[in-house]
């Protein structure tokens, strides 16, 4: 049986203890929430700059084997460069790529297609940088 004595023998937590271990625990939880966030950030940039390379490179691909680019990116996917338009890694839909046309050429101008693909989200990214410039 407990008696009132052994409650009272100093042995609980005062109030100034438990305001800096709360405090603490506020501190160390804000440190790994910001780690986590950039780490967040920095794998959809990693995705993102693979996106690119992929859909940069499959365009090249086509000017080379067809000697004009492609008119939409849906032709990529039907002509087999590559499985599927990716999404982009921050706006989550394969809509808001930004295409580059090719310069106008004066002697067929109906053969002007995607000269380059680039991200429709208008943030900036980790190294300062905006992400529509990648």
């Amino acid at each position: 049986m407990v008696t009132r004595s052994q409650w009272s023998d100093g042995g609980g937590w005062t109030l100034i203890e438990l305001t800096i271990v709360i405090a603490l625990i506020t501190v160390l939880s804000t440190i790994a929430l910001v780690g986590y966030r950039s780490a967040i950030t920095r794998s959809r940039e990693a995705v993102l700059m693979e996106d690119l390379f992929r859909m940069r490179d499959a365009v090249d691909q086509y000017y080379a084997d067809k000697q004009n680019y492609p008119a939409t990116l849906e032709m990529l996917v039907t002509e087999g460069y590559v499985r599927a338009i990716p999404n982009d890694p921050f706006t989550g839909t394969p809509d808001t790529w930004r295409l580059i046309l090719a310069e106008l050429d004066p002697t067929d101008p109906l053969a002007q297609g995607i000269f380059d693909v680039k991200s429709g989200y208008e943030g900036t990214a980790l190294d300062g940088t905006l992400y529509a410039d990648w």
